[in-house]
């Protein structure tokens, strides 16, 4: 792929695919129909197969024996990069993720690693129905010695994009196993830039592993101070921006987002310190609210600021199955006006 005309996530990753298979020999590809042409149900390893032969494996329908036979791979010193067709699969890889690959690494004192990395889309909105379009990394989060990343469609300055790069930085780098999510939606997203969105504002505010950003910062141009904090990641951020214009030049209620790549092990400092100025803090995911990523950043961040923080909201989808028909599915899902009004309703209090 030329990297001159890199222009969506979905072209991002791919090529964040590519550039981690032309600097290690030892990365492959294991997955269901991702061989080309086909190369996966959603394209991101189309070319795959017919630049790298031999190391990208097609397996039958088995997410529990992909993700096993990978751990093994990783024992073996390869660094196997698994595709799960659709996210709501990723369940029946649990038991290897949660019991095996998260726990090898310390159950052998350091002395083997399990640098794997899964892939796969999350979320709804395309009438996929109750099967396929659930958003389901919150059952992962926490678990000890598993990372979980979920990129941010922005540019930045590598040629890679910022999706790209996280993932490659994760193949690459990493040597414990990593849950990379996808939102579907984000793939053909266009990969912005500050320059690009004159109205926001768009700031690494902290780096990762090999200086890949984990946190990213947006806010208005040359506006008041921001009177809520937002904190979402993957597919929601885009939705949250839409919401962060409509604020401002409709209503006049600045927010400020933070979007973090990694959602576990979580990096608290960013939320803390926006919530800390603005003393209201509102989270956004599209998985349900129960017991939840929004839930978690609320408690930590109320731990840290106490009576500094003066008031919380999530966003999330209903607590009830995705329906396939798109009326009713929209009305599950969060929507940017459902944004629109909680941040409304919190300054009205």
């Amino acid at each position: 792929m030329d990297k001159d005309r890199i222009v969506t996530v979905l072209e991002s990753l791919n090529l964040g695919l590519h550039h981690a298979f032309e600097v290690n020999e030892s990365v492959l590809l294991v997955g269901e129909d991702v061989l080309d042409p086909y190369g996966g149900a959603f394209k991101i390893t189309r070319g795959l197969s017919t630049d790298f032969p031999g190391r990208v494996i097609t397996t039958p329908i088995s997410e529990a024996g992909i993700i096993g036979v990978a751990g093994g791979m990783a024992l073996r010193g390869l660094r196997p990069v698994v595709e799960i067709m659709f996210g709501d699969f990723i369940t029946l890889g649990a038991d290897q993720i949660i019991n095996h690959l998260a726990k090898f690494r310390t159950m052998y004192n350091n002395q083997v690693n399990v640098p794997v990395v899964i892939r796969t889309p999350m979320g709804g909105r395309r009438g996929y129905g109750p099967t396929h379009s659930q958003t389901l990394e919150k059952h992962f989060l926490g678990v000890p010695g598993l990372r979980v990343l979920a990129p941010f469609h922005v540019k930045g300055n590598d040629p890679l994009g910022a999706p790209g790069r996280l993932l490659a930085d994760a193949i690459l780098n990493t040597l414990d196993p990593v849950l990379f999510i996808e939102n579907k939606l984000q793939y053909l997203l266009p990969l912005i830039t500050a320059g690009s969105h004159t109205d926001q504002l768009i700031k690494e505010i902290s780096g990762g592993s090999a200086n890949v950003p984990s946190t990213f910062k947006v806010s208005i141009a040359n506006a008041p101070d921001a009177q809520v904090s937002l904190a979402t990641y993957g597919y929601m951020a885009q939705l949250a921006m839409q919401a962060q214009l409509k604020l401002a030049f409709e209503y006049e209620i600045f927010i400020e987002l933070i979007i973090p790549t990694q959602l576990t092990p979580f990096e608290l400092d960013p939320v803390v310190t926006s919530s800390h100025q603005t003393g209201r803090l509102v989270t956004l995911e599209e998985g349900a609210a129960g017991l939840g990523w929004g839930a978690e950043v609320i408690a930590r961040v109320s731990e840290a600021l106490g009576s500094g923080l003066q008031r919380t909201r999530r966003i999330a989808a209903q607590a009830c199955q995705v329906p396939a028909g798109r009326n009713l599915e929209d009305a599950v899902l969060p929507q940017v006006n459902d944004i629109v009004e909680v941040v409304q309703r919190m300054l009205l209090r």
